[in-house]
C-alpha cells in the first residue's frame, strides 16, 4: 500500500522503519510536528521522524495544523491507501481523516479501552498496572475511541520506568503495526468495537504534577517518580531550590517523618507516610545529575530538614 506516516519524537522510529523495510508497502511521505527549540539554547531542530524521513529522501510535510487547506491538498495529491500514526501529537480533522481509503491507523501504548489519551504508559506505571500493551486501531473523531485491530502486551516490572516500558512497547508496537498494515491489504484483519465497560483517561503529565508528595505512601512515591522517568521528571524542594528525581527504592525500618532527611555513609533516606525510601541520583537545579550520596556530601542535609519544607 502507499503510505503517509505521521509520527514525531523518537518513540516512532522502530516503526517507521519497519515500514520503510516493508517489501509490501511503500512510505511516500510523513506528517510530523513543525521544527521545534530544545536545549538550554532553544535551538530549532526538526523532529526525529523528520530527521530520518530526510535520510532516506522521503517528503516531509509539517503543517501547524492538519487541517490546513495546503496540507489537505497535498495529503490528496499522495493518494496514499492508509496513513499509519505513532505520537504524532496533533489533533486529525475529519477533512483528513477522510482522504485515505484505509483510514488512519494509529499506534497507541494501552491495552484500549484503558489509557486513552497523551500519556498512556505514564499512567499505567503511576497506577501500579502489572500489565499493559499496545493497540493499532483506526482512528475516529472521539479521542482513542476508534474500532481495534490487534494488540500485544507486556508486564510492567517492579522497577521498571515509564521510559523502560515505552521503549519495548515501540519495538514491539512496530511490528504490531507492520503486521496490522499486511492484514488491512490482504483482508485478513478487521477492525472490532472497543468494550463501553473500562475506559480510563490519561491526560499530559505535566512539570507540577511530578512533584512529589512525601505525605503519600512509600508505594506512591516510587510509582509517581519512575512514571515521571525521564519525562517530565520527578522533582521535590530542598532549602528552596528545586531537586530532580530519579528512581528511589523503599528501605522498610526506623520509620522517618514525611519529607524528612537522614544521611549515612552510603545512603541518603527519605521519610513518607509509609517506610522511608532510599534517593537514588538526583541533579540540583543548575547543576549536573549525580548520586544522593554525592549531593549530600555538598549539601550536609541535617535531621531537621524536610523536603518541600513538610
Amino acid at each position: 500500500m502507499r503510505l503517509v506516516f505521521a509520527g514525531t519524537p523518537d518513540t516512532a522510529l522502530p516503526s517507521l522503519r519497519a515500514l520503510l523495510d516493508s517489501s509490501r508497502h511503500e512510505v511516500v511521505a510523513v506528517v510530523t510536528r513543525p521544527d521545534a527549540g530544545s536545549g538550554r539554547g532553544r535551538k530549532v531542530h526538526p523532529s526525529p521522524v523528520a530527521e530520518l524521513a530526510d535520510e532516506h529522501g522521503i517528503e516531509v510535510l509539517k503543517p501547524a495544523k492538519a487541517g490546513d487547506p495546503e496540507f489537505l491538498a497535498r495529503l490528496t495529491e499522495l493518494a496514499p491507501d492508509a496513513c499509519p500514526v505513532v505520537a504524532y501529537g496533533a489533533l486529525l480533522p475529519q477533512s483528513a481523516l477522510d482522504i485515505p481509503p484505509h483510514g488512519w491507523v494509529n499506534l497507541h501504548f494501552s491495552l484500549l479501552p484503558a489509557w486513552r489519551g497523551a500519556a498512556p504508559v505514564q499512567h499505567a506505571v503511576l497506577h501500579g498496572d502489572e500489565i499493559t500493551g499496545a493497540a493499532t486501531f483506526r482512528i475516529v473523531k472521539e479521542l482513542d475511541a476508534g474500532p481495534v485491530f490487534g494488540v500485544v502486551t507486556e508486564v510492567i516490572g517492579a522497577h521498571d520506568t515509564s521510559g523502560d516500558v515505552l521503549g519495548r512497547l515501540a519495538i514491539s508496537g512496530a511490528e504490531l503495526l507492520a503486521l496490522t498494515l499486511d492484514g488491512i491489504e490482504d483482508g485478513t484483519v478487521s477492525a472490532r468495537p472497543q468494550p463501553a465497560d473500562g475506559v480510563s483517561l490519561a491526560p499530559k503529565i505535566n512539570s507540577e504534577d511530578a512533584k512529589v508528595d512525601w505525605s503519600a505512601p512509600a508505594a506512591r512515591v516510587d510509582r509517581l517518580v519512575r512514571a515521571c522517568t525521564p519525562a517530565p521528571g520527578a522533582w521535590t524542594e530542598f532549602r528552596g531550590s528545586r531537586l530532580k528525581l530519579g528512581p528511589v527504592c523503599t528501605e522498610p525500618g526506623d520509620p522517618l517523618a514525611p519529607g524528612q532527611v537522614r544521611v549515612d555513609k552510603h545512603s541518603v533516606l527519605v521519610g513518607t507516610a509509609t517506610d522511608p525510601v532510599r534517593l537514588g541520583d538526583v541533579q540540583p537545579q543548575g547543576k549536573r545529575l549525580m548520586t544522593a550520596v554525592e549531593w549530600a556530601r555538598g549539601t550536609r542535609p541535617t535531621d531537621e530538614d524536610r523536603l518541600n519544607g513538610a
